[in-house]
């Protein structure tokens, strides 16, 4: 009978935290939604070019590299980790791609592939150093950007590689004048979400950025899991720099330079939580939209750069302190 009652008891309240997580979800997708749909409305009441088909196809297509990006980016702050390196290592990968294709005469393929490569070293070496050692993630990776970066512009003798059409076909319009580049970052994106919801190893990060010593007493080793995210994120700024030289035709050593702080900020705008633990990937897609969004208008209402920095600070401080004021409400209800 004590069996019996503990089982009544227990179900209700799983179901109301199931509920409540629905609801959260529910809330942050609204807010995201209202926001973007907020901006639309406002720069298209300032400038009479906004609300068109083309602004959106434009906006469409400069939006891969940074989501794909951001997707790997959340998986890492729900580790309750960050990896500052991945602006210079979109540069390292794009350089390498592009030095195989134009001076040793390699396939697009096996260029692209050793690209990726590249990326998945650099990002194993950050993992692997932080994780081992125990070390900060940031201070490991933002000595892997001052590396990956002195690698670009040794590998390219700090000049830019043209490498002509061969990648064009990633970036050029098809149907509805979107890219091919578009349509992976979406399944990307896609794929992403439901690893990190409906996946083993989506509840292993989850559960490592929330209590890593709970994990490790539930007879779950971090290490590894972590090892990995930091891997997958260091492939996808290769990946982003793959898109990035497909639309120059170029491998800029200098690609990527602050691009890290995009990222970071289309990420929190989405609403993962930089104490680890919470995220969404879908999420994420939106504050990359609402990044997008933002420069798209400021640069056709003809706001200076300084002007259109000052706003997108603005924007990112005003995002942690919701994500702040978040988690502390959140501490207080558990």
């Amino acid at each position: 009978m004590q069996s019996s009652s503990q089982t009544i008891s227990v179900t209700p309240i799983n179901q109301h935290a199931s509920v409540n997580r629905w609801r959260s979800a529910l809330g942050g997708y609204i807010g995201l939604i209202a926001t973007l749909a907020a901006m639309v409305v406002l720069f298209g009441s300032l400038s009479k070019y906004f609300l068109t088909a083309d602004t959106f196809i434009t906006i469409a297509n400069d939006i891969p590299a940074l989501a794909i990006m951001a997707v790997g980016m959340t998986y890492v702050l729900v580790i309750a980790g960050i990896d500052l390196s991945i602006g210079s290592v979109m540069a390292l990968g794009a350089a390498i791609t592009a030095i195989a294709l134009q001076q040793w005469q390699w396939g697009v393929l096996a260029a692209a592939l050793l690209g990726l490569m590249v990326g998945l070293g650099c990002g194993l070496v950050t993992g692997m150093v932080s994780v081992g050692w125990r070390l900060p993630s940031f201070i490991v990776s933002l000595g892997m950007l001052e590396i990956a970066r002195g690698s670009a512009y040794i590998a390219t003798d700090s000049r830019t590689q043209y490498i002509g059409s061969n990648v064009e076909w990633l970036s050029a319009p098809i149907a509805g004048g979107i890219s091919p580049a578009f349509i992976l970052a979406l399944v990307i994106v896609i794929v992403a979400q439901i690893v990190l919801s409906r996946t083993v190893f989506g509840r292993y990060m989850i559960g490592i950025g929330t209590n890593e010593e709970a994990m490790r007493l539930a007879g779950v080793d971090p290490r590894p899991v972590k090892v990995v995210v930091f891997a997958l994120l260091g492939v996808l700024a290769s990946l982003a720099g793959l898109i990035q030289t497909s639309r120059l035709e170029a491998a800029d050593p200098n690609m990527g330079v602050g691009m890290e702080l995009q990222v970071i900020a289309a990420v929190v705008i989405g609403g993962t939580s930089l104490m680890g633990g919470r995220g969404s990937v879908i999420n994420t897609f939106f504050g990359v939209l609402i990044i997008a969004v933002l420069e798209a208008g400021l640069a056709q209402v003809g706001a200076s750069d300084p002007t259109k920095r000052i706003i997108t600070g603005c924007v990112i401080v005003a995002a942690v302190v919701l994500d702040m004021i978040r988690e502390r409400r959140r501490t207080r209800h558990a």
